[in-house]
């Protein structure tokens, strides 16, 4: 026998896959979306159905963080001093808190623990976590929506790279792993990693262009992002090759052939227009993190060059250690401020659909469709609002300050 179905309704319906509607509704059934459209045509077709009211609010799909560090939640004290850090200067200060404070225990299971549940009350279904340890994946249980956790590996120096290949040998196959960033990672531990991405049909994070200092070092070896490896002992000029590329981060990874749809480029921020162009070519996703952008003074990421070269990127938060405000809200705040040409809706589609597709699950996430998850937000704003641009715009600048509501299988709010 099915399960009864039921109505949403609110004043405003933004489905992420087609127009705004007002007046729009909901109808589910269990965890699934049957219907979508306007509240008339639904209660038309759907007789008897049970009917619950969002008065002043928004119904839309959840939000998802395409790039986090749980595991770096308990340094989120690098983040709350007030005072921004040069990349390579909050790098170094980082590793050393991290060693200082240690990278696993209670202290810090107990921070991510808190992180994530903070991400669903915000409206996050679904997350991918980068880390070096096992954390995320014992805590993936305890949230109601998505967790990926992705195991990240590094080492620029030939010594690392046979125990890194080794080790990786040994790795379960239910494990994802990744690499960190072309600046820190052996070229062919990249292609290892990525090579064992596609045969277990992961996806395959990785940091790319995020300070201007990693095109320097690629390129002639030189600037302060080679400085400081140097000072730490791991630098070696790997990157000259025969038919490498390296006058760019996404150049360079394009030549090392693991550019591909199933590649997430995490920041991109220092790219090139002819850079987007093999982006957009080989179907790779895009991931902006503007927090954490802003905190580390690395730059503002070419949004509208992703756009015209029809690359919707999704939004990540990064880490607790280098973004004060862990929230997909205030990302979208800091994409409309630093591109203020950038249609609201726009930005909302990054923070939904664009997010579920870099994580390749918007077969279920990312829009209010049937047959997807009938996990929805319902999102308070002022009740005077008729033009969807105003509600567009105020969610975007202020959605996570009203009431966020999940809405779940038809029982209502959590």
């Amino acid at each position: 026998m099915h399960s009864p179905v039921v109505i949403h309704w609110a004043p405003w319906l933004f489905s992420m896959a087609g127009p705004a509607l007002s007046d729009g509704a909901v109808a589910v059934r269990d965890t699934c979306i049957v219907e979508v459209g306007p509240f008339s045509d639904l209660r038309g077709r759907i007789p008897g159905a049970d009917i619950v009211d969002h008065p002043d609010c928004v119904l839309m799909p959840g939000l998802v963080n395409a790039h986090i560090h749980l595991e770096l939640s308990h340094l989120a004290h690098l983040a709350q001093q007030g005072e921004s850090l040069p990349f390579v200067d909050w790098l170094e200060t980082m590793l050393a808190e991290r060693e200082r404070l240690g990278a696993v225990g209670t202290v810090v299971e107990e921070a991510a623990q808190k992180t994530l549940q903070s991400q669903y009350d915000t409206g996050v279904i679904a997350l991918a976590d980068i880390g070096n340890t096992p954390l995320a994946r014992t805590l993936t249980k305890q949230f109601p929506g998505i967790v990926f956790p992705f195991l990240e590996y590094l080492g620029l120096g030939r010594r690392s790279l046979v125990p890194a290949l080794k080790k990786l040998a040994r790795q379960g196959d239910d494990i994802a792993c990744t690499a960190h960033a072309p600046y820190s990672t052996h070229p062919e531990l990249i292609r290892a990693l990525k090579k064992r991405a596609d045969q277990q049909r992961f996806m395959f994070p990785i940091h790319v262009a995020e300070p201007a200092s990693e095109t320097n070092l690629l390129c002639e070896g030189r600037g302060e992002l080679a400085d400081f490896l140097r000072r730490r002992g791991f630098y070696e000029n790997v990157f000259q090759g025969a038919g490498i590329d390296i006058t760019g981060s996404v150049r360079y990874l394009h030549s090392l052939g693991v550019l591909d749809a199933k590649t997430i480029c995490v920041h991109g921020v220092h790219v090139s227009r002819d850079e987007i162009r093999l982006l957009q070519q080989a179907g790779a996703k895009v991931c902006l993190c503007p927090g954490s952008n802003r905190f580390l003074q690395v730059g503002r990421a070419p949004v509208t060059d992703y756009l015209a070269r029809g690359i919707l990127p999704g939004l990540g938060t990064d880490s607790a250690a280098s973004n004060p405000e862990l929230s997909i809200w205030q990302e979208m705040r800091c994409v409309a401020h630093d591109h203020p040409a950038v249609d609201p809706m726009a930005i909302m589609a990054m923070a939904t659909i664009g997010g579920a597709k870099t994580l390749g699950i918007e077969a279920g996430y990312g829009t209010l469709e049937p047959g997807k998850s009938a996990s929805l937000l319902a999102v308070s704003i002022p009740g005077f609002m008729t033009e969807q641009q105003d509600v567009a715009e105020y969610l975007v600048q202020s959605g996570c300050e009203g009431r966020i509501a999940w809405v779940n299988n038809g029982s209502g709010e959590q």
